[in-house]
């Protein structure tokens, strides 16, 4: 549980991180001749390679989040989502202050339908498909990678 606590000076709440915070990615996913593709972006800050995520937007639920990342991180347009999770894995977010909150993020499959050239953070980020074994190697995270390797190449 996350505990919320009155900062002394200021009188606002400041979450205490012992407990994960919660972000939603989107495991974008395309079938080609040479079989499934997953899509992966960079990251702004260090150019790392990704699944588009972010945290939960306020008025959508955790697919409508997932889908509304992976439009305006990747350009996904059109995608149909599986309700349930794939999975989820871990990682430690470094915050704008320079803190860090540990965050645990649902990961939801969609099956890509149409992709556009031009979307929010097309000069931000690169994206580009590649065989799941091979996203898998190019991630960070130890537990997306290990789901990563679940998918047939």
């Amino acid at each position: 549980m996350t505990v919320a606590r009155k900062e002394a000076h200021s009188g606002a709440d400041v979450l205490t991180a012992n407990v994960p915070r919660r972000q939603v990615a989107a495991l974008c996913v395309r079938n080609t001749d040479l079989g499934a593709r997953i899509l992966l972006i960079t990251s702004r800050d260090t150019g790392r390679w990704v699944l588009p995520k972010g945290w939960i937007i306020k008025g959508l639920d955790e697919i409508g989040s997932a889908q509304q990342e992976a439009w305006e991180e990747a350009g996904v347009r059109k995608a149909k989502a599986d309700r349930t999770p794939v999975g989820t894995y871990h990682y430690d977010k470094r915050l704008r202050d320079g803190t860090s909150v540990p965050v645990q993020v649902s990961v939801f499959k969609m099956a890509v339908k149409k992709i556009s050239d031009e979307f929010p953070e097309m000069k931000q980020r690169n994206r580009e498909w590649f065989p799941a074994k091979d996203a898998a190697r190019l991630v960070d995270e130890p537990e997306l990678k290990q789901l990563l390797r679940q998918f047939p190449n």
